[in-house]
């Protein structure tokens, strides 16, 4: 049966189902088993149809009803790390590091809206006219972002960063050789004596992958509170984890729970260390606060295009948060909050590599001071299509090293 013939099946029994089958009161079970009885019936009318083909009819039908139809499909390929949808028409990828558009669309603008609704429920979401983009995730973890329209002008907009089934250890991040063996050792020191650690780049430059490596080094006896838009950290082998999420404002505009409540709350909940998803308005004010009172080993991202810009965008950040403070007193809060930057980048050949790892050294004469530890730099099999280098320990020791010596660790880094 050819490909053309499978889609037709495909429509024709989804619409015998939705119009004459009470679908409001079957469970999944008495779904699927009609829908396979529909399938060999209309199967034996074409011949011979080969039995993965009826088992992917039976899957398609099914996920048009109860999943999220094309989107069920194109989330099963591991190889798939990014979805976007422009309206029911344009559905592009990213695979392999690179974008391409599918030759698959939803049926129609209405559809496309149900699987929404569909999706922003499961978590416990609302989007609609009166709030119009959303963020929030699939049941396996993969982050959503809507728009709807008319905000967006070309049909409802989804995009989703998919979920990686495998936690992303150091492991994976020393085989795609975005740090060394050295780098590695480094870290886990840096983590387990408590510095605390900033992680910014790109968009799609590995942040959260990083952060969810990085912190598998937290010692497994530690209490730990994490804080995201929506949950996508894995952190692994820590038994007293508590992970916090976001919510948006329900139709009436109450109901709100920000980064910064959560932050707030997480001080009363006795943290070890306090891992902050991502950091990008006035909540970094309140991060700051907490890694300078008491609670080391705090990690955290945010977007920036350098070590500088992030200290620049951290800036801004805390402004929106307490308009008042004088610009001096922000950067002195930030010089003795953080200890560690690494700034992580999607380079020209799309592959994700960690670009610095900076000591913060304090605040001198109006400025934070840095001391780059390790620069990345290529060498001379890099082209223009593929970038070939590697982290490179600079001459600078680490100034910092208090809490190396209260950990018992007296080896120079």
């Amino acid at each position: 049966m050819s490909e053309e013939e499978l889609e037709k099946l495909v429509d024709s029994i989804h619409y015998y189902v939705t119009d004459n089958l009470p679908l409001s009161t079957m469970s999944d079970e008495d779904l699927e088993d009609q829908i396979q009885i529909l399938v060999n019936q209309r199967c034996a009318e074409y011949g011979f149809v080969s039995m993965e083909q009826r088992v992917s009819v039976c899957e398609q039908v099914f996920s048009a009803i109860r999943g999220f139809g094309i989107l069920d499909l194109i989330m099963k390929d591991d190889n798939i790390t990014e979805v976007m949808i422009n309206g029911p028409r344009d559905i592009f990828i990213e695979k392999g590091g690179k974008l391409q558009k599918l030759n698959k669309e939803f049926e129609d603008e209405r559809r496309l809206e149900d699987i929404i609704q569909k999706i922003v429920g499961l978590a416990g979401r609302e989007v609609n006219q009166a709030n119009p983009i959303v963020d929030t995730r699939l049941p396996d973890g993969s982050r959503v972002n809507v728009v709807l329209p008319p905000i967006a002008m070309k049909g409802a907009t989804v995009t989703i960063r998919k979920f990686s089934k495998t936690p992303m250890t150091v492991e994976q991040l020393l085989k795609y050789k975005s740090i060394t063996p050295e780098v590695a050792r480094v870290l886990e020191i840096f983590v387990k004596a408590k510095y605390n650690i900033f992680i910014c780049g790109g968009t799609g430059s590995g942040k959260t992958t990083f952060l969810n490596a990085v912190s598998n080094f937290i010692p497994r006896d530690e209490r730990v509170i994490t804080i995201e838009d929506s949950a996508e950290l894995q952190i692994a082998g820590i038994d007293n984890l508590v992970s916090l999420e976001t919510r948006n404002a329900n139709a009436s505009g109450s109901g709100e729970i920000t980064i910064r409540d959560l932050i707030k709350s997480s001080l009363r909940m006795r943290p070890e260390r306090i891992v902050v998803g991502e950091v990008r308005g006035g909540e970094a004010l309140d991060m700051l606060q907490a890694m300078n009172t008491g609670h080391d080993g705090s990690l955290s991202t945010g977007h920036a295009n350098s070590t500088r810009d992030m200290l620049s965008r951290l800036e801004t950040m805390v402004l929106q948060g307490a308009a008042g403070l004088p610009l001096e007193a922000i950067r002195q809060q930030i010089a003795s909050a953080l200890d560690i930057i690494v700034h992580l980048s999607r380079l020209r050949d799309k592959s994700r590599k960690t670009l610095e790892i900076t000591e913060v050294c304090g605040y001198e004469n109006g400025e934070i001071i840095l001391n780059p530890l390790y620069v990345f730099e290529e060498d001379e099999t890099s082209t223009l299509t593929r970038v070939s280098g590697s982290l490179k320990r600079t001459k600078n020791k680490l100034k910092n090293d208090m809490k190396l010596k209260m950990m018992g660790y007296y080896d120079e880094i």
